[in-house]
């Protein structure tokens, strides 16, 4: 099919989502004005500054009369789940979509105040699961000191109702405390305890005066099913820009937070990330209709410019939210080449926009990070379809709310292997998580590059081997946290014919596939290092021949829906001088062990076979020579994907719309019934 109308096409394709469209490393220009609202960026010239408004109340959440939440410093509980974001702070937000849950039938929670305050009611929200986790039996306690507790009110037998509904209660003996502590006694009969919300109230019902909307640096959303909680989407801070839609007609406010200078030239480009939060009872989904805006000296505004974003649709908020295109909960990245309508303007003031065109009345809270105006020229089309494909598409997936289900694998069309970076080596589910398991500094981490055959998430995988690269020369540390590497992903390259990374520490691993094989390529700090060979769990065996530099094996590894898997052996070879190596101690697993190599750089040639070892090693004469090198087992594989690439030609397209064309017809739907999708070269292999 050639010269296919370029709509017609990406109807089909656009309905995946996408998690990045990244240009190559090498195409990033410096940026004229950029921040991520991190320490080491420029502050805001203004916080909470309205330029103009109407129609908008700051207060996000009402709350409860007389709330004296914004007064707590401090949350302390008896247990929190981490891992799921269900933590204590979540009892703060107002947010009936967050909770806090302790794995225990019994559980504390303790607030700090500012000032002691004299609590007269307070509020619990129930949670979005079972009713049986809710509190049932409790007493709210006061103390002046954190430690000596008195008693103000006792409740048993209780009821929280509909989930995301508000109970509020009388303290039967008041008292003016500093700390505040809910101890429940005992919960619906589950053996979990969970709770939206808690709010204090000093009894006041006098309504609360109007407050500017908020548009100041803060942690991050709380409630980010596909993204890390509580941090940025680059690192630890974002730009929370909330309030309340206070009139059934239009309301808007337009924030400014930046005070610049810059003139406008004809490849200048706005980027920015911003994450609308969901709001429960509003399904117009209120938090959408927000954009960044420009000032210009001359009294305009990019909002009314018709510069339009990368999807077509306008950069302004009314016509963002109009456009049904961005996901609440989920980080959105725009990007719009605003040359082409402002050139030789001058941006005076970067601002934050709210505008919806009537109500209801709802609260509303987006979050803006990474926003950068930079000169971007236009770059020449790819000779190399393969380029095109980004398969990291898809990975900012999780258990909760799927992009995608992907991970980003590199092999031949219909390859035997599939050969993809790991964030957790200790699963055979979500293999590579694009933001949510970052580290407690926001960065990715690879805990193992992994042969793998995973058709989805929900089927989870088998027959896999790990490798992890470690710099040093003495025995390595297998232990999965100790030897994960962290690295941004703008040093990262997901093509389906090629995998590369360079880790904040320097060194450097890359994947090129063969049908059954594969050559990694490493290459570390120093003139030598260690690769260490691993597996999910016990159910492998690993021989490592320190002599010779060869390493054999068989793994039996596959989830419990792997009907029909059976035993996949391994053989590889390093080519550089072998200095040591042997088994290690890692959990137990029968499976670990590692050679250290005294070169900077080592080829770690793989390959593997369902029949035996040494059809393993057959396979690996067969498809990698003496002399491949990581770019000619590479060049091959990109030959053989733009061998089928081609079947599809379009004219007229932006390198954007042919990254999304060309990476959603390399994909498959591998898992009908869970709506899984897999990286470019799964399962059946691609589309075409």
């Amino acid at each position: 099919m050639r010269s296919a109308p370029l709509a017609a096409l990406l109807s089909v394709v656009l309905a995946g989502g996408a998690v990045v469209v990244s240009r190559p490393a090498s195409a990033a220009p410096a940026p004229r004005f950029s921040t991520s609202f991190e320490t080491t960026d420029p502050p805001p010239t203004w916080q909470n500054t309205a330029e103009r408004t109407s129609g908008v109340d700051g207060r996000l959440r009402t709350g409860i009369p007389g709330s004296v939440n914004d007064r707590v410093t401090a949350v302390a509980a008896s247990g929190e789940n981490t891992s799921g974001g269900e933590v204590k702070e979540n009892l703060l937000d107002a947010d009936p979509d967050t909770k806090w849950l302790v794995f225990a039938g019994t559980g504390w929670v303790t607030y700090q105040l500012n000032a002691p305050v004299r609590v007269a009611r307070y509020a619990l929200t129930a949670a979005n699961d079972a009713p049986t986790r809710d509190p049932r039996d409790w007493r709210l306690e006061g103390s002046a000191d954190g430690t000596t507790w008195t008693t103000v009110d006792t409740r048993t037998g209780q009821s929280l109702g509909e989930r995301g509904a508000t109970t509020l209660y009388d303290v039967a003996t008041p008292g003016e405390f500093g700390f505040y502590r809910l101890t429940v006694t005992a919960n619906g009969g589950a053996t979990i305890v969970q709770l939206a919300d808690l709010q204090l109230s000093n009894g006041d019902d006098t309504p609360p005066p109007a407050e500017p909307a908020r548009s100041a640096i803060g942690t991050g959303p709380s409630n980010a099913p596909a993204a890390k909680a509580r941090v940025g989407y680059s690192g630890l801070a974002s730009l929370e820009f909330a309030g309340r839609h206070a009139t059934d007609g239009r309301g808007y406010t337009y924030n400014k937070i930046y005070d610049v200078d810059l003139k406008v030239g004809p490849d200048t480009e706005l980027s920015y990330l911003v994450f609308p939060e969901f709001t429960r009872d509003d399904l117009s989904y209120p938090a959408t209709f927000t954009a960044v805006d420009l000032a210009f000296t001359d009294g305009t505004f990019l909002s009314a410019l018709k510069a339009r974003d990368q999807h077509g649709t306008v950069v302004s908020p009314q016509a963002q939210g109009a456009s049904k295109k961005l996901s609440a909960n989920q980080w959105n990245k725009i990007v719009s080449r605003i040359g082409e309508v402002a050139r030789g303007k001058t941006v005076d003031r970067i601002l934050v926009a709210y505008d919806k065109p009537s109500g209801p009345q709802s609260p509303w809270r987006a979050w803006f990070d990474d926003i950068t105006l930079t000169d971007v020229k236009a770059q020449k089309p790819s000779k190399s379809l393969a380029e095109y494909v980004e398969t990291r598409r898809g990975t900012q997936s999780s258990g909760g709310f799927s992009r995608g289900n992907n991970i980003p694998a590199a092999a031949v069309p219909h390859g035997f292997n599939f050969w993809t970076p790991v964030t957790n080596a200790g699963t055979l589910n979500w293999l590579y998580e694009y933001h949510k398991a970052n580290n407690a500094q926001n960065l990715p981490q690879l805990q193992a590059l992994s042969v793998s055959h995973e058709p989805s998430p929900w089927m989870a995988d088998r027959q896999t081997f790990q490798f992890m690269p470690q710099d040093g020369t003495g025995v390595p540390n297998a232990d999965r946290t100790a030897r994960a590497l962290p690295f941004h992903h703008e040093n990262e390259t997901a093509r389906p014919h090629y995998y590369g990374v360079t880790f904040d520490s320097g060194l450097k691993a890359e994947v090129a596939p063969t049908d059954h094989a594969a050559l990694l390529k490493f290459t570390f700090t120093g003139d030598g290092g260690n690769i260490i060979f691993d597996n999910v769990d016990d159910n492998a065996g690993l021989t490592v021949d320190p002599a010779t530099g060869t390493i054999t094996g068989w793994t039996d590894v596959r989830s419990g829906l792997s009907n029909g898997a059976s035993r996949m052996f391994l053989y590889a070879t390093v080519d550089a001088p072998v200095l040591g190596g042997g088994m290690l101690p890692a959990g137990n697993r029968p499976s670990t062990g590692y050679v250290t190599v005294g070169a900077k750089t080592v080829n770690l040639r793989v390959a593997t076979s369902l029949l035996g070892v040494e059809q393993a090693r057959h396979n690996l004469e067969l498809e990698i020579a003496a002399a491949d090198t990581l770019e000619t087992v590479h060049s091959r594989a990109e030959a053989a994907w733009n061998t089928k690439l081609h079947t599809v030609e379009v004219e007229g397209a932006s390198r954007d719309q042919l990254v999304t064309l060309y990476s959603s017809v390399s994909v498959f739907p591998c898992d009908p019934g869970c709506s899984g999708r897999f990286a470019a070269a799964a399962c059946a292999g691609p589309l075409l």
